[in-house]
């Protein structure tokens, strides 16, 4: 079989995104593609090299509907991963101003010119059809999975260690992930507040500083600061390091992820391979994911304190959903996930 000759955008690992879903990504996905014998991977770190590099076909791990992303001159077959569109999805939360709807346009152009497109859940799928109008027969759901670090682990002492570096109590739910409007995060501090747990949030963005506080996209991590400055069962860690992120997910009592909508939802992923109980919302990819391995919920706060207590109170609940979860996260690998990509690339090169 011929070798493919992949020029794959890699500038999610150069920004901020780095840290963030698109980041890990881009960097799991890479490194499994680059154990694949029959496809040679050009990393472009640029549009400059987008443009002047060698190679049979393009791959663009990332997606933005509100910026220039995609290549106006066609010169090769090119696949893009689009994770979701969930700004188009709900635009009372996510205003894309008169800028932001010209550059929808453009962008939902060039996105009709891909060869395919390839996203993370059924769910998605239907999204970017019904939403760009791009034939569902041309996009490719490839599963996300958590990293081989998430796992169950037996080590009392840096599990200890990780506790006192955080600061943490014997209970506590946690969330993992942005607090945009989708993420429903006010209604899970206040869910949390109703059963009395402490509530640990992880992500970047929760400590962020520098951000316009009077933008409409803004007001949930706004809400959510000023609750941390009052509240001591309220914890914001920020970006913590992969190895500390797995002792948590091992550290708390249940994981809780209370979207309003996902493309995927990776953070559920990964508390079901470390073992962690999950609770979810009942919403976009949430279900698809999940199945029977976790609680599903109604994102609304007596929904969620109602799950919540429920699972805190039935220890045969949580030690199924432990084993279920666990079983549940084993189905998702990014050995599959690189070579259901591949598969797609071989569909592209044929365009060639």
């Amino acid at each position: 079989m011929k070798k493919i000759k992949v020029g794959f955008d890699v500038t999610p690992l150069y920004s901020g995104d780095k840290i963030r879903g698109i980041g890990f990504y881009t960097q799991r996905l890479l490194a499994e593609l680059k154990k694949i014998k029959d496809v040679e991977i050009v990393e472009l770190k640029n549009k400059d090299e987008r443009e002047k590099a060698s190679y049979d076909i393009l791959h663009i791990p990332y997606f933005r509907p509100f910026f220039a992303t995609l290549p106006w001159r066609k010169r090769h077959p090119w696949v893009v991963t689009v994770h979701d569109l969930i700004p188009l999805k709900y635009p009372q939360h996510y205003p894309p101003g008169w800028r932001g709807r010209l550059k929808w346009w453009r962008q939902k152009y060039l996105l009709r010119r891909a060869d395919f497109i390839i996203t993370d859940s059924f769910a998605a799928k239907y999204d970017i059809s019904r939403l760009a109008g791009y034939p569902q027969d041309s996009i490719y759901v490839t599963y996300l999975a958590a990293d081989a670090r998430f796992r169950p682990l037996k080590n009392d002492k840096n599990l200890m260690e990780v506790r006192n570096k955080y600061h943490l109590p014997p209970k506590f739910v946690l969330y993992v992930g942005d607090v945009n409007w989708n993420k429903n995060i006010p209604a899970l501090v206040e869910a949390n507040r109703r059963v009395g747990l402490d509530l640990v949030i992880v992500g970047k963005q929760a400590l962020a500083k520098n951000f316009d506080r009077h933008h409409l996209e803004n007001q949930p991590l706004v809400w959510l600061q000023r609750q941390a400055k009052k509240d001591k069962h309220l914890h914001l860690l920020g970006f913590v390091p992969t190895a500390d992120l797995a002792a948590l997910y091992n550290l708390a009592t249940m994981y809780c992820q209370p979207s309003f909508d996902e493309g995927f939802g990776l953070p559920v992923v990964e508390a079901m391979a470390s073992g962690c109980p999950v609770i979810a919302s009942r919403r976009g990819s949430l279900p698809e994911v999940v199945k029977d391995a976790g609680l599903l919920v109604e994102p609304d706060v007596s929904s969620l304190s109602q799950g919540m207590a429920m699972l805190l109170k039935d220890a045969g609940l949580r030690r199924q959903l432990v084993h279920r979860g666990r079983q549940r996260a084993q189905e998702f690998s990014w050995a599959k996930t690189a070579a259901a990509t591949v598969s797609v690339y071989r569909m592209t090169s044929q365009q060639l």
